[in-house]
């Protein structure tokens, strides 16, 4: 039987937020659709939440002679209220929105509401957006959340954080920038705070005020690994650029916020090239240098990346600081934007070693298209000490007959081809050892005789192949 090629569809991005110059929700959100969001579909996304409670239009602008976009989020009916947590929610959860932005959005506001609660001292459920707005923080973060879909983002990075100086008004007075939300929001996360941007006066005549709202700084502490990040990220090429005014035009710096896309991998499944085959895939590569670990532990390690969702994993002998021997443990998981099976195989490396910290890395992967087919073994010999087939049954030597009796089963080739040809039909090593252990035969001359049956069956480089994609 033949089963249909290895691999899922699967499509991941990288974004690289610059917040060196301020963060707000309507500065990311212009900047994403600079870099080619649907301004549409944020629309859609917004009006199934709030309906026709704000309009939002873009611009063009000029920030420190530097072309910008710039959102412009306004009320339609005038005197809306102020929204509890609770009550947002709620609209959030009965929208119609797709799940991711449906989950980011949520992601945001909850850590919004969390951060005010630890201000002001009551219930998260029980918060007012006053100082975010309600409204208009719905319009930024449904928005953005609905441009990062819809530019399919997978992994959202960010620069150090430039908050500003001096006071900001609030709904209850006077606040101190950075204000208190925006602190409470960083704290125990990896996100950087600064003052001015590097290279600012450090006392002008008057002081700048808030360059980073509560929105933005809750937008990049939920939909960021909460870490800073202090250069653009090594993607392998920038899909798109935007810049995303604010609404100050601060003489001295651009007030803008900039994002660069990655670009969009294929699809598993698609071709690595015109007219090719290959299939291409990403892949997470975890590893960690450890010398302390009782090398018993190894084949154990090794397993449990596995069972924790890793497609691969190895050992690397090296040579250690201070000529100490050592290994370095491996692990490749395949990407995806929410990172589950690589945070469990994350987890099993720091539980199943000695290892402080992990190395993360993301290949581009080209692969042959694979399909596994099944052929019968049979195993055994006729005349004791002989490697011949004989009949189908099963056990290893008739008691005194002076004869061995044969085995059979089943093993899969795993066949890589292209173009309708075979390259490579290799059996598969578990089906061999499981035969080889309820026949009582070794593992090597049941791979004999698993590669012996695969090219009796026509499995071998060269030959037309058609793998069955099963439908």
């Amino acid at each position: 039987m033949v089963t249909g090629p290895v691999g899922t569809s699967r499509r991941i991005r990288e974004l690289w937020v610059d917040a060196r110059f301020g963060i707000a929700g309507d500065m990311l959100l212009a900047a994403l659709l600079d870099a080619g969001a649907d301004l549409a579909a944020v629309r859609r996304a917004v009006a199934a939440v709030i309906g026709d409670a704000v309009s939002l239009n873009t611009s063009e602008v000029r920030r420190a002679g530097q072309r910008a976009t710039l959102v412009d989020v306004r009320l339609t009916r005038p005197d809306q209220p102020h929204r509890a947590w609770a009550e947002i929610r709620a609209l959030l959860q009965h929208a119609d929105l797709a799940p991711r932005v449906r989950e980011g959005a949520l992601a945001t506001f909850e850590a919004l509401a969390a951060a005010e609660s630890r201000v002001h001292g009551v219930p998260a459920d029980e918060v007012h957006f006053h100082e975010v707005g309600a409204w208009d923080s719905i319009a930024d973060i449904v928005g953005v959340c609905a441009a990062l879909a819809d530019l399919d983002v997978g992994t959202v990075s960010c620069t150090d954080i430039v908050v500003g100086e001096g006071t900001v008004a609030g709904a209850h007075g006077l606040l101190p920038v950075p204000p208190p939300a925006v602190l409470e929001l960083v704290a125990g996360s990896r996100l950087s705070l600064r003052a001015l941007p590097t290279g600012a006066p450090d006392a002008a005549a008057e002081p700048v005020g808030e360059l980073a709202t509560p929105t933005g700084v809750a937008l990049l502490a939920a939909l960021t690994d909460g870490r800073s990040r202090a250069g653009v990220p090594a993607l392998a090429s920038a899909g798109a650029v935007g810049v995303g005014a604010g609404q100050k035009d601060i003489p001295g710096w651009a007030n803008v916020v900039r994002v660069v896309l990655g670009p969009a991998a294929p699809e598993v499944g698609e071709p690595a090239g015109p007219g090719d085959e290959l299939r291409v895939d990403w892949l997470t590569q975890l590893s960690a240098n450890v010398d302390d670990l009782d090398p018993r532990a190894w084949p154990g390690v090794l397993t449990a990346l596995l069972t924790a969702g890793a497609v691969d994993a190895w050992l690397t002998p090296i040579l250690m600081k201070k000529g100490r021997p050592g290994h370095t443990v491996s692990a490749l998981v395949a990407a995806s934007p929410q990172g589950a099976a690589t945070d469990a195989v994350r987890r099993a490396l720091l539980a199943h070693t000695s290892t402080l910290g992990v190395r993360e890395a993301t290949y581009r992967r080209a692969a042959l298209p694979r399909a596994f087919v099944a052929v019968p073994v049979r195993l055994g010999s006729e005349a004791a000490g002989s490697e011949g087939y004989g009949s189908e049954a099963h056990g290893s030597e008739a008691p005194g007959s002076g004869t061995t009796q044969v085995a059979s089963g089943e093993v899969r080739i795993k066949v890589g081809y292209q173009h309708g040809r075979i390259v490579q039909a290799t059996p598969e090593f578990e089906d061999c050892a499981t035969l080889a252990a309820a026949s009582g035969h070794p593992v090597a001359q049941v791979l004999a005789a698993a590669s012996a049956a695969a090219d009796a069956a026509g499995l071998r480089p060269g030959q037309p192949f058609v793998a069955d994609d099963g439908g």
